[in-house]
């Protein structure tokens, strides 16, 4: 039974109900795509967009570069609108993903790419977008209305739609096969809802935390950090644990919170001592993971299913991670759907 009335948590749990619909619409028009992209042989990506699409940007920084074998930059839109100076990107691919296809940064970029002859492709939740006819092709996202403030299937099924980009574009039915078994993974995770979204009320008072990752969940870092960010107010910072250890390592004393995402794969050992490390300093360590040498060096286990994938855990992990955030929200006393001071659809220049 859902914890709330909130349009925010119908949303959340309806996930898996639509990456299972994107999988089966969408995929002819990606084949389509894909066969356009090989064909035209990019040398790189410039991938633009703002806010949780920039996030599901970085997953394609790590899934093109790893499976595709292309280098990927995340835009810098200023240098389009403000400085008005915009890089060369003849021979670039440039995807924008925006759930709205409204920002007129983003529309710049994409403008820019077709004027210099650049491959361009939206990926968005509005086809009829600005930002959809301005792209030489686009693809649907398909997550039907987003009407909650903050972006929860919109992420998914954009990192879902990335993916899928990936496997087409290297042929590799392997992947899609192991797309296929995603939807059912997140029903597994929606079902134990309940459990997170009490599990959250222990952190009502927290004020500040990091979360950290690293590889494909350096994303989910992110995206889990903004969720918290805007719907609790609390000073979230994400980090690769990489960076976190040159430097921001000092914060971590008794009971300072820390989230981390550790996955399967060949980053869990490497993730699973440095756990070990902030467990020595009193970190207070909230774990998403599927691994139980992790979970259990966690005062807060979230658990994921296990032997999800590396490269596809992103989109099983953010969900638990969203959840956890609607929790704690509801256990701050604020409202999932009208955080303060922010719009659904932010216009920048």
């Amino acid at each position: 039974m859902p914890a709330s009335d909130s349009i925010l948590e119908a949303e959340i749990l309806e996930q898996p109900k639509i990456l299972s619909h994107l999988l089966n619409e969408e995929r002819p028009a990606i084949e389509r795509i894909a066969q356009i992209i090989r064909q035209r042989s990019p040398k790189f990506v410039v991938l633009a967009a703002r806010g949780s699409s920039d996030n599901a940007g970085r997953y394609a920084q790590y899934l093109f570069g790893a499976f595709n074998g292309l280098p990927v930059a995340l835009a810098t839109p200023s240098l389009f609108t403000l400085y008005e100076k915009p890089p060369r990107m003849q021979d670039a691919l440039v995807i924008a993903i925006s759930q709205s296809g409204q920002s007129p940064d983003i529309v710049a970029v994409v403008d820019e790419g077709r004027r210099q002859g650049a491959l361009t492709i939206a990926l968005t939740n509005d086809i009829e977008s600005p930002l959809a006819l301005a792209a030489e092709h686009r693809l649907n996202l398909r997550a039907g209305q987003e009407r909650a403030v903050a972006a929860t299937k919109t992420y998914t099924t954009s990192l879902m739609m990335i993916a899928m980009l990936s496997a087409a574009l290297a042929q590799d039915e392997s992947h899609f096969a192991a797309l296929e078994t995603i939807p059912a993974i997140l029903d597994q995770i929606v079902s134990g809802a309940d459990e997170t979204i009490k599990a959250s009320e222990r952190y009502r008072y927290m004020e500040a935390c990091v979360v950290v990752s690293r590889g494909f969940n350096y994303a989910t870092s992110f995206e889990v950090a903004l969720k918290l960010k805007e719907l609790t107010y609390i000073l979230a910072e994400p980090y690769s644990t990489a960076d976190f250890q040159h430097g921001p390592l000092a914060l971590v004393a008794d009971g300072f919170p820390v989230m981390a995402i550790v996955p399967d794969g060949g980053l869990a050992g490497e993730l699973v001592e440095f756990l070990k490390e902030l467990n020595r300093r009193g970190a207070e360590l909230l774990v998403i993971s599927g691994r139980e040498d992790a979970l259990e060096i966690a005062r807060t286990p979230l658990p994921l299913p296990t032997g999800i994938p590396d490269w596809l855990s992103p989109i099983a992990a953010v969900v638990r991670g969203q959840l956890f955030a609607l929790g704690l929200t509801l256990a701050k006393g604020y409202s999932p759907d009208a955080p303060r001071g922010i719009h659904k659809v932010t216009l920048t220049e």
